[in-house]
């Protein structure tokens, strides 16, 4: 049934029947043929808005009208003109439309998770999709369609990757629940990070700054690494108890702060291989580390002293299990001063370009595109 169709048919319905509305395919946008817009990377340093065709909802596949669109690691190709079409993995929105009924309605407001997993294998199941081995092919399941990227005005998502945002909870601060908060609250679940503990974060982009939000909602004790002035000064703004220069003898001084001990977890957001042998040689015996920065190095790893005589356990995470969300909108809810610090900037959609600009000399938070404005 089209539609128009299926409006008409609601419009003829009895006073009092039930509001079916929810069960029809979509809702006025968006339509087949119709265009939405959307950030593309062109080339060196060059960022610009494209018309593209609209997203088609698609058996448990539903359009979201993105309102908030965070900006991750996409800079990175912008500077060294990487092209790009499908920008993004991050957002909130409005559920727009959908194909058959399902998880989520017409109206819904929700946060986008990142991937597009298989939702069937053991991972997807038990939370941990974000490890699936048998990612979908977007481009043959949406037979080259669009909904990929998530800087643009509409995107596609399979309906059970959109939690939603509880009512007291903005887009922007409900778009942190992604990469903003994802990977440190993920790893800090993981390392049993709380009020006795004592935490290394190492790198304070975006990610990083996110850590130490999650880390002193906990109750610990923040120590934190970087050699940008704005962001360690954003990190103590935040609630770190020291932000030290990685060069200015770092481990010594994280020695003198612990009395010698060594920190009870660290992580690691930078991606860096000297951030790595930091957060090692900085935490104590039978201490955690946990690595949430991508890196493709070599980090040298020394089997006897760093794993079998000091007992560590290292840890790599990329985001959290899906059974956890309710503990992250609770963070989300309790630290709406901290979310508005670690969100630095907001632009509209049409300034991608000097969004991209300012994201390249680390001198911002987490950037978050409008896409209507």
């Amino acid at each position: 049934m089209l539609l128009r169709d299926s409006r008409e048919f609601l419009q003829r319905l009895p006073a009092g029947w039930p509001r079916l509305n929810h069960y029809f395919c979509c809702q006025a946008h968006p339509q087949k043929g119709e265009s939405m817009k959307k950030v593309v990377i062109e080339g060196e340093r060059k960022a610009i808005v494209i018309d593209a065709p609209d997203p088609v909802p698609r058996q448990d596949w539903v359009v979201v009208e993105v309102k908030a669109a965070p900006m991750c690691t996409e800079y990175k190709g912008f500077v060294s003109g990487n092209a790009n079409t499908s920008l993004g993995h991050e957002a909130s929105g409005v559920v727009a439309a959908v194909a058959q009924p399902g998880r989520v309605q017409v109206g819904d407001r929700v946060a986008v998770m990142p991937q597009y997993p298989c939702g069937s294998c053991q991972l997807c199941v038990s939370g941990e999709y974000i490890h699936c081995e048998s990612v979908v092919d977007f481009a043959d399941f949406t037979q080259g369609g669009e909904g990929r990227a998530t800087m643009a005005q509409y995107l596609l998502k399979p309906d059970w990757l959109l939690p939603r945002i509880p009512q007291d909870v903005s887009f922007e601060h409900g778009a942190m629940a992604c990469c903003g908060l994802g990977p440190s609250f993920g790893a800090f679940e993981r390392m049993g990070v709380d009020a006795f503990k004592t935490v290394l974060i190492t790198g304070l982009g975006p990610v990083g700054l996110g850590a130490v939000i999650n880390a002193r909602y906990r109750g610990a004790r923040v120590l934190a690494v970087d050699s940008h002035p704005w962001r360690a000064a954003r990190a103590a703004e935040l609630g770190a108890h020291e932000v030290l220069d990685p060069e200015a003898g770092a481990l010594d001084r994280l020695r003198e702060l612990t009395e010698g001990r060594g920190v009870d977890c660290a992580l690691d957001c930078s991606g860096a291989v000297a951030a790595h042998r930091l957060c090692i040689d900085a935490t104590r015996r039978r201490g955690k580390v946990a690595f949430v920065g991508e890196c493709g190095d070599d980090t040298p790893l020394r089997v006897s002293p760093d794993m079998i005589r000091k007992g560590l356990t290292l840890m790599g995470s990329w985001h959290y299990n899906l059974g956890l969300m309710q503990g992250i909108w609770q963070v989300v809810r309790n630290s709406g001063d901290a979310l508005d610090r670690l969100i630095s900037h907001t632009y509209p959609m049409t300034r991608a370009q000097e969004a991209f600009e300012l994201q390249a000399t680390g001198a911002c938070a987490k950037v978050v595109l409008d896409p209507w404005s």
